[in-house]
């Protein structure tokens, strides 16, 4: 959109005061305070209204003071002057300004107002946020929250759009209609004994998938983008519709019945100094009410858990090609028209903790205090309770079948009742009944916990039971102990050490989510001390050790073959992509972070692969040729962090005295460990700035690395075609994913030198399905004679699945006795009666 003529803005008066009138409603209903809360809180932010009108409403306690409201306070509306182009990195773009008034009514700032332009998938909207001139006479700005759009990160102001075109014309409404229940009629506000917010009970709750892939929309294509995603689906979509084969790669994003991005809300940003001023959005003239603003394409990686809380009911730009927020809804539209089925859709979502940039973008009642993560959030006040329940509710609506909620046993308050520390399970709860609303249909989604409480008491690995929320919500799902707890598959006998919580997936984890390989235990695998005994059968190499050790055939044979739960994969692992914790959003702890990583080095990083042009561009730009000079460098780097307490002064001082010209005189160990210290010229001289380069560059080099779309040569077939295989079995056996019951054996035969799972399993509303499984953990080869161990005769039994580099026939001696080695695995299941 763009304007030739001053734009008109203006409150539209006789409206505003219906608004008014409708909030003072709701204020002065029989509804308790939360219940009055929700309802104001689906109005907040900005609303196209068609006939040229928009709906504003802002949250504004630090407003309410007899000193505040003596401020001059307005809405500024920004709509440009000159063509924005949002695939740009960067153009200066004039913009008209218009300041106006909107109305106080107690914490909230109402109104509407003519003259905003929408956004769509064509034009960009107007831009709005509200602003003040504080008594400092400086002009501040609080942004919107509960925003549909925020084109140029949190920092800058949000953009209005046109929420309600984009789902009418989304192309899986009929999705919709198939699996939801149409919209309750709400009940008039001036009913004051009722409340028109959607009763969970009776709507239907989305059923949980067979099978889930975990990826990040910035590494798991080629673009990094949700335009990536749905450009890959759809050509995945074709290819099995005209039953052309898949590439290794391709094989590796199908057989599962849903897909579970990272989170996707807007991160924290880079900040040079700690200041409330965007980096994307940044006013560079005005001339009266026309501004020159310089606008650059949002670049920030994160792996998604970095949030600031504002804008969580939208999209991180940065994972948006077209930066249009139809672009999230193209892609989940893709994936329920997938032509051999649906695929369902989870967010990650981060409700648990802030980060400390959202002391710049909230006001105070949003947050409670510091914690490890930044700060503890403000669950217990209903008005924030309220809006960030709206702000789910609005994410939801991009039209997503389930969420996972992150960190749930982060939920706590203290309850002065009992004067202890508790979990906040209702809220929890809250948010697994937040209805999504598509088209007029109602669901309530499928739900994920992740819980570990009572994390962060010592020893919560083993004490935790994971089962809190599900004994809460027995349709619920968590995130069971092999999936959530640190894992570390590389070790010597990590699978014989595992046995009791084994058993406990086996026997009570029909709701647990299962599997061993996720964003957060993989890059634990990065941070296994080298001192530790590894397990060298996976791999001769760390690199091969850890991506067998998570992409493992044995293990992924018994998750999908045998054991129940919901099984879930992560791309990185089956593509044997790095991974890492990875974020370019950091100046103040980017060198502490950076240190802590340096194991992702030693672990995914060959010599091979650093010779390839794309890994470590950046760092090679400052003079790191050899890989082995960056690990010198970068251990050397991490011992100084930690013995000089992270305080980077005195990093610098430690590295100047060993770098320099009085090198030969160093006394300090790790330093002396440096063959070279004149290897780079990046060395000479080395400062703070040089320090937050090195860190920022080594953060962004990883994150290309850890695109997985560099991969797909390399990938085995055999390999990625026997994963598949295993998803395509477990689809056709749903009763799976039950506990095991009856008849069913499970059991192992090993110690600390070798472990054998094995078992059978039947189907108990089918007699004559069965599953026989036995699978090689780890440590020397073992002759298996399973028909002895579970007292079956074999002649009616022959291989479903076997993992590579198995050969085994279908005659009963070769059943009866073979030799497995570590990572090897077979299924049998019963041989079809002759017609």
């Amino acid at each position: 959109m763009v304007t030739t003529t001053e734009p008109t803005i203006k409150l539209v008066d006789e409206e505003t005061e219906n608004l008014l009138n409708w909030a003072a409603t709701v204020e002065h209903s029989k509804a308790s305070y939360f219940e009055k809360a929700q309802i104001l809180a689906q109005k907040l932010g900005a609303h196209w209204l068609g006939d040229g009108l928009t709906q504003i409403g802002f949250w504004t306690p630090k407003l309410t003071s007899q000193v505040m409201r003596r401020l001059e306070i307005f809405l500024e509306v920004l709509i440009p002057i000159d063509e924005i182009d949002l695939r740009a990195d960067q153009q200066v773009v004039r913009f008209h300004r218009t300041r106006i008034n909107l109305k106080q009514q107690g914490e909230y700032h109402w109104g509407v107002v003519a003259g905003m332009e929408p956004g769509s998938r064509e034009q960009v909207g107007s831009f709005y946020w509200l602003r003040y001139i504080d008594q400092a006479e400086k002009l501040q700005a609080i942004r919107d929250p509960l925003a549909y759009s925020l084109p140029y990160g949190v920092f800058g102001p949000a953009e209005l759009y046109d929420i309600e075109t984009l789902q009418a014309q989304r192309p899986d409404l009929e999705y919709f209609s198939r699996r939801g229940t149409s919209r309750h009629p709400t009940i008039d506000l001036h009913d004051d004994d009722l409340s028109p917010l959607p009763n969970p009970k009776l709507i239907p709750r989305v059923r949980a998938p067979k099978n889930i892939l975990q990826l990040h929309v910035g590494t798991a294509t080629a673009a990094g983008t949700f335009e990536g995603l749905t450009s890959l689906y759809s050509r995945i979509s074709d290819k099995l519709a005209k039953n052309i084969p898949l590439t290794p790669m391709e094989e590796n994003y199908i057989g599962y019945g849903a897909v579970q991005l990272l989170p996707t809300e807007p991160p924290i940003e880079f900040r040079d100094e700690y200041s409330p001023e965007s980096e994307f959005f940044a006013f560079m003239s005005e001339d009266e009410d026309i501004l020159e603003i310089n606008l650059s394409k949002p670049d920030t990686q994160d792996w998604g858990y970095d949030v600031p809380i504002l804008g969580s009911s939208t999209t991180n730009p940065a994972m948006m090609g077209s930066r249009r927020p139809d672009e999230v809804v193209d892609f989940i539209a893709t994936l329920h028209n997938f032509s051999t089925g649906p695929i369902q859709v989870i967010y990650d979502i981060v409700y648990g903790h802030a980060d400390n940039q959202s002391e710049l973008l909230l006001n105070r009642q949003f947050l409670k205090g510091q914690n490890m993560y930044g700060q503890d959030l403000n669950h217990q006040l209903p008005t924030v309770r309220a809006i960030l329940l709206e702000m789910q509710r609005r994410k939801m609506n991009t039209g997503v079948d389930g969420i996972r909620i992150d960190g749930g046993q982060d939920f706590r308050f203290f309850n002065p009742l009992t004067g202890l520390v508790e979990q906040d399970d209702a809220y929890l709860l809250a948010m697994s009944d937040v209805v999504q609303d598509i088209g007029g249909y109602q669901r309530l989604l499928f739900t994920i916990f992740e819980d570990g409480r009572p994390w962060p008491e010592e020893g919560w690995e083993e004490i935790s039971t994971y089962r809190d929320l599900i004994e809460l919500r027995p349709d619920s799902f968590q995130w069971g102990p092999l999936i959530f707890a640190h894992n570390t598959p590389t070790l010597k006998g990590f699978w014989e050490r595992k046995w009791k919580r084994v058993c406990e997936v086996m026997y009570q984890g029909e709701n647990w989510i299962t599997g061993c390989a996720n964003h957060d235990t993989v890059r634990r695998g990065n941070q296994v001390e080298l001192d530790q005994e590894i397990n060298w059968n996976l791999g001769k190499t760390l690199s091969e050790v850890l991506h067998n050790g998570y992409d493992n055939p044995a293990v992924t044979l018994w998750v999908y073959g045998f054991s129940p739960g919901l099984p879930m994969d992560f791309i990185n692992a089956t593509t044997r992509a790095p991974w890492m914790f990875f974020r370019n959003t950091d100046e103040r702890y980017g060198v502490k972070v950076v240190a802590e990583e340096m194991g992702f080095l030693d672990w995914q990083i060959t010599p091979e692969l650093y010779q390839r042009d794309f890994v470590f561009s950046g760092l090679k730009s400052l003079g790191f040729e050899e890989l082995e000079e960056l690990k010198q460098f970068g251990n050397a780097l991490q011992q100084a962090m930690i013995d000089n307490d992270y305080s980077l002064p005195d990093v610098v001082e430690a590295c100047q005295a060993c770098l320099g010209d009085s090198a030969q005189e160093c006394k300090v160990e790790y330093w002396q460990k440096m063959n070279h210290p004149e290897m780079v010229e990046f060395l000479k001289d080395l400062n703070i700035p040089k320090l937050k380069e090195f860190a920022l560059k080594f953060m962004e080099d990883c994150y290309e690395i850890c695109n997985v779309s560099h991969y797909g040569e390399d990938l085995n077939p055999v390999q990625t075609n026997f994963n598949l295989q295993l998803r395509r079995f477990r689809h056709d056996r749903i009763w799976l994913r039950q506990n095991l019951m009856g008849t069913d054996q499970f059991n192992k035969i090993g110690d600390q030198t070798q472990t054998v799972f094995y078992g059978v399993r039947g189907n108990p509303y089918r007699e004559e399905d069965q599953v026989v499984m036995v699978a090689h953990m780890g440590g020397e080869p073992m002759t298996v004679t399973v028909g002895d161990w579970l007292e079956l005769d074999l002649s009616h039994w022959k291989v479903a699945i076997a993992s590579p580099g198995v050969e085994l026939n279908d005659n009963l001696a070769s059943l009866k006795k073979f030799e497995l080695k570590d990572s090897q695995g077979v299924l049998l299941v019963p041989q079809q009666p002759q017609k």
